[in-house]
C-alpha cells in the first residue's frame, strides 16, 4: 500500500490518535510506503511513528491559531481561514494532480481536510479520523465573522466527500456526517520506569511526581507552581524557569513523554484527547484546566469523569497554596483501573479495506 497520511499541526493530540494507527497498519502491511502531510517538525512525527516516511512539511488545513494552549487567536484564526481558502478550487485541483502523480492508493486524514477534498477529485479512496473536525471547530469560533459561511460549507463538504469518518471514543456527535463509525479509544502506551527516575533525579521513593503536559502548543503558565512538600514537578522544556529543585524538565528526565506519564503520580493538564485518553490507559489522576468555550469539552470531560480519576481546575489553581490539597483529594479516591484503548487496529483494518 502506498499512503497519505495528513497529520493536523494544531498541537500533537492528532499525531497522538494518527500514530498507533499508523503503527497497526504496518505491521498489517510491512511494506508499506507512508508520506506524512502535516506542518508538524520531523522530530515530533518520529518520536510516535514507527519505520520511514517521507515528510511534506507543510500545512494541510489551519486548524485555529492559538494564544497560547488555552486561548484561542479568533482574529488571527479568522485571516488564516481566509487565506487557506482563497481561490479553493484551484488549490483542491492542484493537489488532486499532485495526488495523482504520486499514484497513492489512499488518503487518511486526522483530520486536515485539504488532502480529502483533493482524494475525492482525483477518485482515491479517503479515511478521516478524529474525536473532532475543523468545521464544528471553527463554527464555534468564527461563524459570524466575514467569509466563514462559504468556508465553513468547504470544509464541511471535504469531510463528507471522504468514504468513511472514524470517530474514536470520546468524539463529538458529528451527527451531519452520515459516514461516520464509532470505534474504540485510541493512545499509545508507555512504560512505567519510576524506579530508573528516582534514581536518575535522586528522589526518595515516597515523593510525589506530577507532569505537566499541555501538548505542542505552547502554555507557560500565569504565575509560579506551589512549592509542595515531598512533590517533584515535571514540566514542559520551555516552561519558565525557577531555578527551584522541586522543578526538573523534561529534558532532563530523559525519558519519552508516555514513560513520564506511565511513571508518574498524577498528570496537570488541559481538555485534550490524548492527554485525557492516555491518562485514563495508564490509570493516572488527572488535574486539569477546564476549557468552556472548547466545543469538545463535555464530551472529554464526561468520559473522563466516568473512567477515570480526574477534576477540573480554574486556571489561577495551578499556581495557588490550594493546589495540594486537591492532589491530595484526588489520591485519597479509590483509583479506577485502566482503560484499554484497542482502536487503533480496528482503524488500521479500515484503512486496508478503504472503506466501512
Amino acid at each position: 500500500m502506498k499512503l497519505l497520511a495528513a497529520i493536523s499541526q494544531h498541537g500533537l493530540g492528532h499525531l497522538a490518535q494518527a500514530a498507533p494507527v499508523l503503527n497497526a497498519l504496518r505491521v498489517l502491511q510491512p511494506n508499506l510506503q507512508l508520506t506524512i502531510w502535516s506542518g508538524l517538525d520531523r522530530a515530533a512525527l518520529q518520536s510516535r511513528i514507527a519505520g520511514p516516511f517521507e515528510h511534506r512539511p507543510d500545512a494541510a488545513d489551519v486548524g485555529l491559531v492559538m494564544c497560547d494552549a488555552m486561548r484561542v487567536d479568533t482574529s488571527a484564526s479568522h485571516a488564516a481561514y481566509r487565506e487557506f481558502h482563497a481561490d479553493w478550487p484551484a488549490r483542491v485541483a492542484r493537489e488532486a494532480t499532485w495526488l495523482r502523480s504520486q499514484a497513492f492508493d489512499r488518503v487518511f486524514a486526522d483530520i486536515a481536510y485539504l488532502p480529502l477534498a483533493a482524494a475525492a477529485q482525483a477518485g482515491i479512496a479517503g479515511v478521516a479520523m478524529c474525536s473532532l473536525n475543523w468545521a464544528d471547530i471553527a463554527r464555534a469560533y468564527l461563524a459570524e465573522l466575514p467569509g466563514m459561511t462559504e468556508i465553513l460549507v468547504q470544509i464541511h463538504a471535504a469531510y463528507a466527500a471522504a468514504d468513511l469518518f472514524l470517530q474514536p471514543e470520546p468524539a463529538m456527535p458529528m451527527e451531519d456526517l452520515p459516514q461516520r463509525r464509532p470505534i474504540t479509544s485510541i493512545a499509545a502506551q508507555g512504560r512505567n520506569r519510576r524506579d530508573e527516575l528516582n534514581r536518575k533525579l535522586g528522589l526518595p521513593a515516597d515523593h510525589k511526581m506530577v507532569l505537566l503536559g499541555f501538548g505542542g502548543i505552547g502554555y507557560q503558565g500565569r504565575g509560579g507552581l506551589p512549592e509542595i512538600d515531598a512533590t517533584q514537578w515535571l514540566t514542559p522544556d520551555n516552561w519558565p524557569a525557577e531555578n527551584r529543585p522541586d522543578i526538573i524538565s523534561f529534558s532532563r528526565c530523559g525519558m519519552p513523554f508516555l514513560d513520564l506519564l506511565a511513571s508518574c503520580d498524577l498528570l496537570v493538564t488541559k481538555v485534550g484527547y490524548g492527554s485525557f485518553v492516555e491518562a485514563v490507559v495508564h490509570a493516572r489522576p488527572v488535574l486539569y484546566l477546564d476549557r468552556p468555550d472548547w466545543p469538545e469539552t463535555p464530551y472529554l470531560a464526561g468520559w473522563l469523569q466516568r473512567h477515570g480519576n480526574a477534576m477540573a481546575i480554574d486556571e489561577g489553581l495551578l499556581f495557588s497554596e490550594a493546589l495540594g490539597e486537591l492532589m491530595q483529594t484526588l489520591w485519597r479516591q479509590p483509583r479506577k483501573p485502566p482503560t484499554p484503548a484497542d482502536g487503533a487496529e480496528a482503524a488500521a483494518r479500515h484503512l486496508l479495506a478503504g472503506q466501512g
